[in-house]
């Protein structure tokens, strides 16, 4: 790399990194939160509700409208409303402006993670070193997924939990100084106007799916109100299909949604990001509800997770560049879901500690092996006009992925824990377990199934020429 490669590279990885933290530093401190602002119990989840819903249901519409108009202009404005939401929740002395403050944070994320993603992608050829920046960014993303829980946890118990929010206001800042030297992809990429019809319905399709999941995470399956939001949801993200088929500039192409890479790629990232994220809130119920651990302790615990993440994310790059995304993918399902099933010996005393760490370390490595292979496959193959569409594709499945795996999961612990006595921990392990064998089976199908259909949709393209 050169210099202004490598200058490039830390910059876009720091925003990444700091988006990462941002997403999971409240996740601690919401009891905290709540209780200084005067949310009750039953309206909490809404703090990260109202990130996940903007951030999951917009990302796709702000990667395409950056290829419209400059990616380098939307993601330092997204920087720039970043820190600005992230100065509001800190400030924020009631329930709305804080509301307001998060759902502003998710916007501000679903435009600088497609639209940094895409300068990464476009600043580097594919190859090696465009397979190297992805898979640190993908070491780095997890590392800031593990390090925001503990800040959080560390800024709300020695400073206050508003510096979750006021530590991300120099960061943002920075970055917003630095970036229009730094960062050259300043063009125009894509000329056509905004398909607004697409633009509506697949936004309105993912809030509703995002919020039904949500919905049926906080009260049950049967809810309703989760129903009807996941049946309009799927029925607008059908009608969307129908309007793209039909549309004259599509905001996703049909021929890119028929890519067997773009298809199978993201399938992968989906339920790599689903089950991973799952499997730590399992985890948190086995250290807390089974063995007693504190939350803290608990935090501390999945700092073994977040080094294998990052040991993962480092190995992915080389791994791709040399066996290819189709079997890096299968590897690393096949060890994520190997590790996930070692869990099923787990029992009620504190020795089984070891295990987790163990399990958790190395489930990572695969689990990051996977979501590197995941995003060269998804961003493989696409001119750079087509870069923010391919990787806001990306960033929404791995924002749905980490909305999805959680209610899921919650359900099957519901189902079997009811049916014990109480909620002892016999019980809840008993629901656990479970789970975790569902998490298991689907990680490994899921790598089985992609690397199958990329491998046939290699060997129709080779026929082909």
């Amino acid at each position: 790399m050169t210099r202004r490669q490598r200058l490039v590279l830390v910059l876009l990885l720091g925003s990444q990194f700091m988006v990462a933290v941002d997403f999971s530093i409240l996740n601690v401190a919401l009891p905290v939160v709540g209780e200084g602002l005067g949310f009750s119990l039953s309206h909490l989840q809404w703090i990260a509700t109202a990130f996940a819903l903007a951030a999951a249901g917009f990302t796709l519409l702000l990667g395409r409208v950056a290829d419209l108009f400059g990616r380098k202009r939307i993601f330092i404005g997204g920087m720039a409303l970043l820190g600005l939401s992230s100065a509001l929740g800190g400030l924020a002395t009631t329930p709305e402006v804080l509301l307001t403050a998060r759902v502003l944070q998710g916007l501000a994320t679903a435009a600088v993670t497609p639209a940094g993603l895409s300068l990464l992608t476009t600043a580097f050829p594919e190859g090696p070193r465009r397979d190297r920046a992805l898979g640190l960014n993908g070491a780095l993303m997890s590392a800031g997924f593990t390090t925001g829980a503990l800040l959080g946890g560390l800024l709300t118990d020695l400073l206050s939990w508003r510096w979750a929010f006021l530590i991300n206001v120099p960061v943002a800042a920075a970055v917003v100084a630095l970036a229009p030297a730094l960062l050259t992809d300043s063009r125009i990429v894509c000329r056509h106007r905004l398909d607004v019809p697409g633009a509506v319905t697949v936004t309105g399709g993912l809030l509703a799916v995002v919020y039904g999941l949500t919905r049926a995470g906080e009260s049950g399956w049967g809810d309703p109100v989760a129903l009807t939001s996941l049946v309009a949801g799927g029925a607008l993200l059908v009608a969307f299909w129908f309007v793209e088929r039909r549309s004259a500039a599509p905001l996703i192409p049909v021929r890119i949604m028929r890519r067997p890479t773009v298809i199978w790629g993201n399938a992968a990232g989906l339920i790599a990001f689903a089950t991973e994220t799952s499997l730590v809130f399992l985890l948190t119920l086995y250290l807390q509800e089974v063995l007693g651990y504190s939350a803290l302790a608990t935090g501390l615990a999945f700092g073994v997770l977040g080094l294998g993440t990052v040991a993962g994310g480092m190995l992915g790059g080389r791994a791709v560049s040399r066996f290819g995304g189709r079997a890096t993918i299968l590897g690393g399902g096949v060890v994520q879901a190997a590790a996930t099933a070692s869990l099923l010996a787990l029992g009620t005393s504190g020795g089984w500690i070891w295990l987790v760490l163990a399990a958790s370390f190395v489930g990572g490595v695969g689990n990051m092996l996977m979501i590197v292979a995941f995003m060269v496959t998804a961003t493989s193959g696409l001119p750079d006009s087509e870069q923010g569409l391919a990787t806001g594709l990306a960033t929404m499945t791995q924002q749905v992925g980490i909305t999805l795996g959680i209610p899921v999961m919650s359900a099957i612990v519901a189902a079997r824990t009811e049916a014990g006595t109480a909620a002892a921990p016999e019980a809840v392990l008993s629901g656990l377990s479970l789970a975790v064998a569902v998490n298991s089976a689907l990680v490994l199908a899921a790598s089985l199934l992609a690397a199958h259909r990329l491998w046939r949709g290699e060997r129709r393209a080779h026929s082909v020429v």
